[in-house]
C-alpha cells in the first residue's frame, strides 16, 4: 500500500483553513483540519501525523500551550508554527518549547508547502540513513530507527529538526558543517542563512547534550561551521 502523509492542520480562520487544507489535499497529503485547540488536542491523541502546522492565536488552547502538550505526547513529529507574531522573541518563544519551523502571516501556500516537502525530504533522509541505524560518538548514542538520543546512561528528548541536525552532525565526527551544508540538508534550500535560526537550535543541542557534561561534544570552528568532537 502506498503510505499516505498525515497532517493535522489548526487554524481558526474558516476561509483560510479550509483553503489551505484544499490545497494540501490537492497534493496528495491527507489532511485534518481543527477550527480549535480543543478539537486538535483531540485529534493529535487520536491520529499519527507526519507534520502538524497551527496558528498561535486560536481559540481554548493557544497554539504555545498547544505546542508544549505535542511534544510531551511525541517530540519528534515536525511542528510548524503560523502566525501574525513576527518578533524574535515570538519566534523563540515558539522554539523553546519545541516549534520546528515557523512561518509569519501573510504567506503563500508555496512557502508552506515547501516547508513540509523539507519534513519529508527529512523523513526519506532518515530512512536512507538506516544502514547507521546507531551512531556513537563517545557516549553519544544516536538511534535513526527508533529517534531516540542517549549520553551515557540519560536518554534525551529532542525535537524533529533537533534530532535531525544532531543525526547530520554525528554523520562524520571531526568534519565541520558550513551553516549553508546545514541549512541545505535540515532546513532546504530556500532557507535564509542571514538569520540566527542555526545559532539557536545548536545552542538548544548544547544545553540538552552537553550543558551538564563535563566533556564537551559539538563545538563551533569560528566563520567555518559546526562539528562534533570526541573528548
Amino acid at each position: 500500500m502506498e503510505n499516505v502523509t498525515n497532517i493535522l492542520l489548526i487554524e481558526d480562520d474558516p476561509k483560510l483553513g479550509d483553503t489551505l487544507s484544499t490545497k494540501l489535499r490537492e497534493q496528495g497529503y491527507k489532511t485534518d483540519l481543527a477550527y480549535d485547540g480543543m478539537i486538535a488536542e483531540r485529534m493529535f491523541k487520536q491520529n499519527k501525523y507526519d507534520v502538524v502546522a497551527f496558528d498561535i492565536n486560536i481559540p481554548h488552547k493557544n497554539g504555545l500551550v498547544l505546542c508544549e502538550e505535542f511534544r510531551k505526547i511525541d517530540h519528534t513529529v515536525p511542528i510548524i508554527m503560523i502566525t501574525a507574531l513576527g518578533d524574535i522573541k515570538d519566534k523563540l518563544d515558539a522554539f523553546v518549547l519545541g516549534a520546528d519551523d515557523y512561518i509569519v502571516k501573510p504567506f503563500h501556500f508555496g512557502e508552506l508547502l515547501a516547508r513540509i516537502k523539507v519534513f519529508l525530504r527529512r523523513a526519506d533522509f532518515d530512512v536512507h540513513v538506516q544502514s547507521n541505524a546507531v551512531i556513537q560518538v563517545g557516549d553519544l548514542n544516536i538511534d535513526n530507527v527508533k529517534k531516540l538520543v542517549i549520553r551515557g546512561t540519560d536518554s534525551i528528548n529532542l525535537t524533529a529538526r533537533e534530532f535531525a541536525l544532531i543525526s547530520l552532525l554525528a554523520q562524520e565526527p571531526g568534519k565541520v558543517y558550513s551553516k549553508n551544508e546545514i541549512a541545505e540538508k535540515i532546513w532546504g534550500l530556500n532557507f535564509d542563512t542571514g538569520t540566527n535560526t542555526i545559532e539557536v537550535y545548536i545552542n538548544f543541542l548544547r544545553n540538552k547534550i552537553d550543558r551538564i557534561y563535563p566533556h564537551k561534544l559539538i563545538h563551533t570552528k569560528s566563520g567555518f561551521g559546526y562539528y562534533l568532537k570526541l573528548p
